[in-house]
């Protein structure tokens, strides 16, 4: 039985506006919603899930709207914890990086790839059995999506990472707990 999860990662979102946690969407964010929710409206979707960030939850709220669906919200699907401290945009990546040559490696007060993947597939996991058969959308971040699609298959790495824009849609494919095909929806 094929169940279809579609990954919505966020749209543009102010880096200088509320916290981790509350920070909204850009004006060309807001635009880019409207588009999203025009690509999944017919595409029959049962469930939508999100990170509890607002704004993967505002990614998907226009089709949960359009459909008449509630957006459910899982803890372990938020975004990366980065730590505490404030570190230079070339450090991150490189941290970043370094994260998927060795899953372990973590800065101080940051958590590891393999922590977020293990959390963020727990909840992936559990939707896959719960929903067999269905069509569900998940308003997600880039390197929470990118260690999920990991897990399944390697292809999904730093490199694709730095390539997702934002927002961006992939539509995986499983039969049961196994990968079959991933498409990418989003037109820029």
């Amino acid at each position: 039985m094929k169940t279809n999860i579609y990954m919505v990662r966020h749209a543009e979102s102010p880096y200088d506006e509320g916290t981790e946690r509350t920070r909204g969407l850009t004006p060309k964010g807001k635009a880019d919603i409207e588009k999203v929710t025009g690509l999944l409206i017919n595409e029959k979707i049962d469930k939508i899930i999100s990170s509890p960030y607002a704004r993967a939850i505002l990614s998907v709220e226009g089709l949960a709207m359009h459909l008449n669906l509630q957006v459910e919200t899982f803890e372990d699907l938020r975004e990366f914890d980065f730590g505490a401290e404030m570190i230079e945009f070339e450090e991150l990546m490189a941290s970043i990086r370094e994260g998927f040559k060795n899953p372990d490696y973590f800065l101080p007060g940051a958590e590891s790839n393999a922590k977020c993947q293990k959390r963020a597939i727990a909840i992936l996991e559990s939707i896959l059995n719960e929903h067999k058969g269905k069509k569900i959308a998940v308003g997600t971040h880039g390197l929470v999506m990118t260690l999920m699609m990991n897990y399944f298959d390697q292809d999904y790495d730093f490199d694709f990472l730095n390539q997702l824009s934002k927002p961006d849609i992939y539509k995986m494919e499983f039969e049961d707990l196994e990968l079959k095909e991933v498409t990418r929806l989003w037109k820029e």
